[in-house]
């Protein structure tokens, strides 16, 4: 089933003396239950897709649906209240605030929902059990590992039940380690409980753990890779491959 519909999106970002086209006729579709990631190098257009799908940015022309709502046409209050009830955000510097504990981040959207108490409580213990946090949820995030923080982030992006979960970079500022639990977190949240995930990253290792990779260039689709029956490793040569068509080499991260 369609979630996401991506119809013929064009941005562009200056004046009419200095015009920058950033998107440049991009369609495609999101099923419920994907796992996405957008690949691209510096300036393809990569960001500037993701902050318009997330409406964080507005697009010059075209359409963006989510579950049938044409989300370029929201405003004001409609537009919150999308964001608030459909979307969820994975920022790369975690955007966790520093005052508050990870079970009161995790747990502040569900509060301003005015959800009850023991409601509250039931969803955060859910996902941090999920994700893995069960044993940093009463510390603040400058006692917590960079893994720790991102996760954290994480678990306040899904327990709202989004839609759509839309991570920016989510691995970036990460070791390998954080990294490749945080991944793996991804999909089991993915295989195990359809969370539909889109998610931007320059680095192949990432995007071998989505289920497609969608390839921009100069603001235009470049080339998609389903992963299909292929193993992660099989997956992560296949999107080597691409990267080297786009211009770069095997050790290069896009």
């Amino acid at each position: 089933m369609t979630l996401l519909k991506v119809e013929h999106i064009e941005k562009y970002y200056g004046n009419r003396q200095s015009l920058t086209k950033a998107i440049d006729d991009i369609s495609f579709t999101v099923c419920r239950g994907e796992f996405i990631a957008i690949m691209g190098a510096s300036g393809s257009g990569k960001t500037t897709l993701l902050n318009c799908i997330s409406t964080i940015d507005r697009v010059t022309s075209g359409h963006i649906l989510l579950e049938d709502i044409d989300i370029t046409s929201l405003r004001g209050g409609q537009l919150n209240r999308f964001r608030r009830e459909k979307l969820g955000f994975i920022f790369q510097d975690y955007s966790l605030l520093d005052t508050l504990t990870a079970y009161e981040n995790i747990s502040l959207a569900l509060s301003i929902r005015k959800l009850p108490p023991k409601k509250i409580n039931e969803k955060v213990k859910t996902v941090a059990r999920q994700l893995g946090i069960e044993d940093v949820l009463n510390k603040y995030p400058y006692q917590m590992s960079g893994g720790q923080k991102q996760r954290t982030a994480s678990a306040r992006a899904i327990v709202t039940d989004p839609k759509l979960v839309l991570a920016d970079e989510p691995t970036g500022a990460l070791d390998s380690k954080a990294a490749k639990q945080l991944l793996e977190r991804f999909s089991c949240l993915n295989s195990e409980f359809q969370t539909t995930i889109m998610m931007v990253t320059h680095d192949p290792f990432t995007a071998s753990y989505a289920q497609r990779v969608i390839f921009i260039k100069d603001g235009r689709i470049f080339s998609e890779l389903d992963r299909g029956s292929l193993s992660r490793r099989d997956f992560f040569n296949k999107i080597i491959n691409v990267v080297t068509l786009l211009g770069g080499d095997a050790g290069d991260a896009l």
